[in-house]
């Protein structure tokens, strides 16, 4: 029985690795910007002006809470930078405990975890997640205000998150971090949607846990069935979503005479309602599988409301406003 402490080692080792790529990032992020969407991003984030679509509303949401850091109009975009050095710094801790649970489960396949092997777990964590670090391109987006940085760290929880879940999936509140990863998935549209190329893995890994027969072809179909899942969030979820408040809003006004954005309202009240009922007799006829898909297309949505941002703004005519997209109609387009 070996007396060392992974859990403990494990969490001051990964920090360990956060603090190095953040004081990495910190010494040699941009004084200003590069020449391409920088300049766009941290204009728009500054004072919440609308930039080009699809939009990172999220994004520019905490770049104007990193400016208010500063009273210089001149480190403005020093700030909105340093906002991508913290978000890369926790892509590597996530990163790094991302290896130790994986690392892990190789060795528990044939052993049981010993000193020595501990030691080697974190070693390769802590050598993969400082290689990422140093690596060309990460560490070029790490020091600028695009939205690459900080679509890494939500790529790398997202990640990190879907092996938590898997790991608990069989215990009686495990779906629980389904509901966060519904969440960040959510958040994700506020930033890129690069991120989303993870919920493919996350069905997989839920595949892996729970399917005993696991073969060529069950391996193949989950495979599709994860594409397909994507599928439906990206290509059908916000889409619809989208057009529903589109189609609610045209009528209400052309039909009904009824004001603007009364449809929009309409719309919300709708769904408010309809995942309301919806969560109410799942729970009363205990069907929790239901229940929790409910849930988690709910924390979707919750998570996706960044973009309540881009027709706020929009209506109040910032100075930088691309494709105005000031009503529901619009802002499906903008999609």
């Amino acid at each position: 029985m070996t007396t060392f402490n992974f859990k403990k080692w494990n969490t001051i080792t990964g920090w360990a690795a956060f603090a190095i790529a953040l004081i990495t990032y910190t010494l040699t992020v941009e004084p200003s910007m590069s020449f391409w969407d920088c300049g766009e991003y941290i204009a728009t984030a500054a004072k919440l002006e609308v930039g080009h679509p699809p939009g990172a509303p999220l994004f520019q949401m905490l770049g104007a809470f990193f400016a208010m850091f500063t009273s210089e109009l001149t480190e403005i975009a020093r700030m909105v930078n340093f906002m991508s050095a913290l978000a890369s710094a926790f892509t590597i801790l996530f990163m790094f405990w991302t290896i130790t649970n994986l690392g892990k489960k190789l060795i528990t396949i044939s052993s049981s975890i010993t000193e020595g092997s501990s030691i080697a777990i974190l070693g390769s964590a802590l050598v993969g997640s400082l290689t990422y670090t140093f690596s060309d391109s990460f560490w070029f987006s790490a020091v600028e205000g695009e939205v690459y940085a900080m679509s890494s760290f939500l790529m790398a929880i997202l990640f990190w998150l879907g092996l938590k879940w898997e790991s608990e999936i069989h215990t009686p509140r495990g779906h629980k971090w389904l509901i966060l990863i519904s969440f960040v998935v959510g958040l994700s549209f506020g930033v890129h949607i690069l991120s989303l190329l993870v919920i493919p893995a996350i069905v997989l890994l839920y595949f892996f846990k729970t399917y005993k027969n696991i073969n060529l072809k069950t391996t193949a179909i989950a495979t599709v069935i994860s594409v397909v899942v994507l599928m439906l969030v990206f290509k059908f979820l916000f889409p619809f979503t989208l057009k529903f408040f589109s189609a609610s809003e045209l009528f209400f006004i052309n039909t009904i005479g009824m004001p603007y954005n009364s449809g929009s309202i309409i719309a919300a009240l709708v769904l408010v309602t309809l995942f309301y009922f919806g969560l109410n007799i799942t729970r009363k006829k205990n069907k929790v599988h239901t229940n929790t898909l409910i849930l988690s297309v709910l924390f979707i949505m919750i998570g996706f409301s960044s973009w309540m941002m881009l027709p706020n703004r929009a209506n109040a005519n910032t100075t930088i406003n691309e494709n105005d997209p000031s009503r529901a109609r619009e802002l499906l387009a903008y999609y």
